[in-house]
């Protein structure tokens, strides 16, 4: 395993997207990490992917991590478009629409097709999770040979927990009336100092039939009914090997992560679930176990 490398995603819409490649030599394997949202960014977590980097590098697999377009809060990006102009626009969580993964991933793939590599794993961590599942149903006949979702979470149900329902369906239906009006990308500036979001943004994390909600785990524990589709229908549809891991400890998860793990259990008995004593959302301290628990169901799945 030697050093990470800089490199630059480019997507079919015109995003450049910068990322690490941990490369070993030789190697034909890759595993591509996806992560979560908010401040998110695979760059203030570098020492963190190089203990997992090399753990996979033992068994032959490289890792590439990259800054998806839902990186930050708010970030401005250049778009290049057909043409070979380009304009800035605003990404991050804020306007993220989790559909629009399928151009980041898609392009990662392509990347390190050109690099050579022909055999390739897909992790991602918190809404990394629900982007594979998005990823998958809207690509089910993709290059991907295995998932490793890690503490998907069920945002939908936590934004109408805490806000409660009255503020939530109140919020969700202007937001619908702004995107409507041709203000989806301003902020709610009710939500400010707490959450950033652009009504478009909003919209579709809370939208319960929207596909951001992959993990409605609120619902499914009985303590709301938002979504008229069928519950878990993106994971329900993964036909692949997939390992699903959560903390013990995981802070998103309702209190209770063993029936969030059973509730996905009851939903696809076959795949592989573990849950990492004491850890939380962020595996802090546990990063290292996860790595093992990750490459050890990857060489022996």
């Amino acid at each position: 395993m030697k050093n990470s490398t800089l490199v630059q995603i480019k997507t079919e819409d015109g995003l450049t997207l910068p990322g690490l490649l941990f490369e070993v030599r030789h190697s034909k394997k890759v595993m591509i990490h996806l992560h979560g949202n908010g401040s998110s960014s695979v760059f203030y977590h570098d020492d963190q992917m190089s203990e997992f980097a090399e753990i996979l590098g033992k068994s032959g697999i490289s890792l590439l991590v990259f800054n998806n377009r839902g990186a930050h809060y708010i970030k401005k990006l250049n778009v290049e478009k057909k043409d070979e102009t380009s304009e800035g626009k605003r990404f991050g969580m804020a306007y993220e629409k989790i559909k629009e993964c399928i151009y980041d991933i898609d392009a990662a793939i392509a990347f390190l097709e050109k690099k050579g590599y022909r055999e390739f794993y897909l992790i991602g961590h918190s809404t990394g999770a629900n982007k594979i599942c998005v990823y998958d149903h809207y690509r089910p006949k993709n290059k991907i040979s295995k998932y490793i979702l890690i503490g998907g979470g069920d945002d939908t149900g936590l934004y109408y927990n805490d806000f409660g329902k009255e503020k939530f369906l109140r919020l969700f239906k202007e937001a619908k009336q702004k995107i409507s009006q041709g203000k989806g990308e301003d902020i709610i500036c009710e939500l400010l100092p707490d959450e950033i979001f652009s009504y478009k943004g909003f919209y579709d994390i809370a939208n319960p039939d929207g596909d951001y909600n992959t993990f409605p785990f609120l619902e499914a524990m009985d303590k709301a009914k938002l979504s008229t589709k069928p519950l878990f229908r993106y994971f329900n549809s993964i036909k692949k090997p997939t390992l699903v891991v959560y903390g013990e400890k995981d802070e998103y998860q309702y209190g209770d992560v063993p029936k969030v793990v059973n509730i996905l259990k009851e939903q696809k008995p076959k795949f592989t679930y573990k849950i990492i004593k004491d850890a939380d959302h962020g595996f802090t301290g546990k990063q290292m176990e996860l790595a093992k628990i990750v490459v050890d169901w990857l060489t022996h799945s």
